[in-house]
């Protein structure tokens, strides 16, 4: 009985990383298989906690800067966050559209993925529907680069 919830405690702890800005699939998917996982159970548990972020934050992100932009405590941070992401993604995205949001989610770099392809959608005002799919594709393909490159770390 023990052994279930310390099963679910690991896979909640990976779906929360994975959830998480900055670390995403690129640390939840090591830890999976640092904490014993297996690496198609990391990566599928990594995977789920990414994309289940992702419709709530195409929702949400469009109010919550606007409102957050207006506040004096956290007006810089916002308007800081908005022209970095749109100086790292404009040209990309204008150039190649949901393509090049696609890009900017599956290559898993630091500062890309998820949260970032959510932020540059809203800012650059495209369709929900396409945008999600962009993003939730983005997603599947990064977390297959970095599981591959993660079980060749962890097999040495």
């Amino acid at each position: 009985m023990w052994e279930l919830f310390e099963e679910i405690k690991r896979e909640m702890l990976v779906m929360i990383v994975a959830a998480m800005p900055i670390s995403e699939l690129r640390g939840a998917i090591p830890l999976g298989m640092s904490l014993g996982l297996s690496p198609v159970h990391s990566t599928i548990i990594s995977i789920i906690g990414n994309m289940a972020i992702v419709p709530i934050l195409l929702k949400i992100l469009n109010p919550i800067m606007n409102y957050f932009e207006k506040t004096v405590l956290f007006s810089k941070t916002i308007g800081w966050v908005k022209r970095r992401t749109l100086k790292r993604t404009k040209a990309t995205i204008k150039k190649y559209s949901l393509l090049g949001l696609f890009i900017l989610v599956a290559i898993p770099v630091p500062t890309t993925g998820a949260w970032t392809g959510c932020i540059a959608a809203t800012l650059l005002k495209l369709d929900y529907k396409n945008a999600l799919v962009a993003i939730v594709s983005g997603v599947l393909v990064a977390g297959l680069i970095v599981s591959t490159i993660s079980y060749h770390a962890f097999s040495f």
